[in-house]
């Protein structure tokens, strides 16, 4: 079942119609993976952020990709689908915050001060700096297979692997 926090509760609160036109009456959802979404008018379906003016109308009706939803993004989307990254200039959706990928190219999504992620679930492995694709956790299947992941190489030596 998917949880639904309407405009005004919980900080998930759709800006006036000047700041977000797109985003007036908008609601969130919490998806069964546990991440913001988007409630669509039908009140069941709830669709990640990431799924908003991603192209492809997801909701029955069609209202992710509304005109005036999308026109303008990240300025017309509610303020609960978008997270700012260390970057003033750059954003990702709030559904990518957490999720162990470097989606703003600096980490920030996934690093303190800018965010503050819960620590490293069961299938990862905590090491510091990592390099490429992820910032402080990796997958365990990428330990000991002879390519260095983390900074400490950590991920080599110490890391019990799968």
């Amino acid at each position: 079942m998917n949880k639904v926090f309407p405009q005004g509760e919980n900080d998930y609160t759709a800006a006036g119609p000047k700041a977000h036109p797109g985003g007036e009456g908008a609601q969130a959802c919490i998806t069964l993976t546990n991440r913001t979404g988007f409630l669509c008018h039908d009140q069941r379906s709830c669709i990640p952020a990431s799924g908003v003016c991603d192209g492809v109308r997801t909701c029955t009706h069609g209202e992710d990709e509304d005109e005036s939803l999308c026109r303008d993004v990240p300025q017309s989307l509610p303020r609960f689908l978008v997270a700012h990254c260390g970057d003033p200039a750059s954003w990702i959706y709030s559904d990518q915050k957490c999720d162990t990928t470097n989606n703003c190219g600096d980490c920030s999504d996934e690093l303190s001060p800018v965010t503050v992620c819960p620590p490293c679930g069961p299938g990862w492995w905590h090491c510091p700096s990592t390099f490429f694709k992820y910032c402080d956790c990796i997958p365990r299947r990428l330990c000991r297979d002879h390519i260095q992941h983390c900074s400490d190489r950590s991920d080599e030596y110490a890391c019990p692997g799968p």
